[in-house]
């Protein structure tokens, strides 16, 4: 892989060294150096968009997999929906980047399913390719319609003839904003570290699910499932681990508390560090508007948070802001066309993100249907 026989022999002291130089690392220097300890590795995080490691010491890339990676690996890029009209709206714009990314320069890939987990049929059969799956038995899910997440993945990969080898799980949330290549290596799956996933910080609860026989709980990677691209066949091993240990998180009530709303994203954790799976991970995976500033390198928007901004381009979060765009806002049916763009001062990644709103909602025939 291109740079990364630079930092192949890149001592310890200078690992530390390397930590210490940037303060804006996602994890503190303590946790690198117990995470390493106990794993036995030095962990990084790597950026093949420009050749060069992040500085971000979170996983090593091992020896095997530091060469350059000459062949293409194409992946099937998945995501689980309803056929709310909430969800409808946000796959449909999905899908419309995704189509005008695919074939680009640097991107990877391949075919797209939306696998829709309301049991039955809905409008957008004919506009995204589809399979449909059965929802979890009614009350299992206990309002927590995230579960279905786990089922729906184990479902579609025993009904689905998949040709790619790898499977990149995404979200209707999502937007690709430059063309994606396959970050993973191998059986090296490639994830986003996300910040408020801590598995260490959580270990009494964590091991209710992961006993100590099965390792330090630094093998449980900071993530959740999406977004990850991993092979098929191990997707397969471990997406029904990942629908039990999401069961059994939701019916610990002291975990349910704690883990809210990420449930499912600590279950999917747990469940890869209980079939051996540790991931490569990629801060330039995706970026969160407005917390992320610039969209850069990055190759995935994830618009999962609103964001509010008064007319000078000072951000309000948790106040409604004079300029806001919320997906939140459109939870019974799709925003307008040509949203108004942000004011002066708003971080650029805000404003592209908008503007990409507003070109796939111009351009999808029909947008305003439910």
């Amino acid at each position: 892989m291109t740079g990364r026989r630079n930092m192949g022999r890149a001592s310890s002291w200078l690992l530390v060294l390397l930590a210490l130089g940037f303060a804006i690392a996602t994890y503190n220097l303590v946790t690198i150096v117990t995470r390493n300890r106990t794993a036995g590795l030095g962990k990084w995080a790597t950026d093949e968009s420009n050749g060069q490691s992040l500085h971000d010491p979170i996983i090593e890339m091992p020896e095997n997999v530091r060469r350059i990676k000459k062949a293409k690996s194409p992946f099937h890029v998945a995501l689980t929906a309803t056929d709310a009209p909430y969800s409808k709206w946000q796959c449909r714009i999905m899908y419309y980047w995704y189509k005008k990314m695919k074939d680009l320069p640097g991107s990877e890939m391949g075919g797209f399913t939306r696998i829709l987990h309301s049991g039955s049929p809905d409008n957008l059969m004919d506009e995204i390719p589809t399979t449909i799956v059965d929802p979890l038995p009614v009350g299992l899910d206990r309002g927590y319609i995230v579960l279905n997440r786990p089922w729906a993945f184990v479902q579609w990969i025993e009904k689905a003839q998949i040709e790619e080898e790898y499977i990149l799980m995404a979200e209707p949330d999502h937007i690709f904003v430059n063309p994606l290549p396959n970050l993973s290596h191998g059986d090296l799956p490639a994830a986003y570290p996300f910040f408020y996933i801590k598995p260490t910080k959580n270990e009494k609860l964590i091991r209710r699910f992961f006993p100590k026989e099965n390792g330090p709980v630094t093998n449980v990677d900071p993530i959740g499932n999406s977004p990850v691209i991993i092979k098929k066949d191990m997707l397969e091993k471990i997406a029904p681990t990942w629908m039990n240990v999401s069961l059994r998180m939701k019916d610990d009530p002291e975990t349910d508390k704690t883990f809210g709303w990420v449930l499912e994203m600590y279950a999917y954790a747990v469940a890869s560090a209980l079939h051996g799976v540790q991931h490569i991970l990629r801060k330039d995976f995706m970026l969160q508007p407005p917390w992320d500033l610039e969209t850069g390198r990055n190759f995935i928007i994830h618009y999962t948070y609103g964001c509010d901004y008064n007319m000078k381009g000072e951000l309000t979060y948790g106040k409604f802001g004079e300029w806001r765009f919320d997906k939140r806002s459109y939870l019974r049916g799709p925003p307008p066309r040509n949203l108004t763009l942000p004011p002066p001062g708003v971080p650029e990644s805000v404003v592209t993100l908008v503007k990409m709103v507003n070109e796939a909602t111009a351009n999808i025939p029909g947008w305003e249907k439910e």
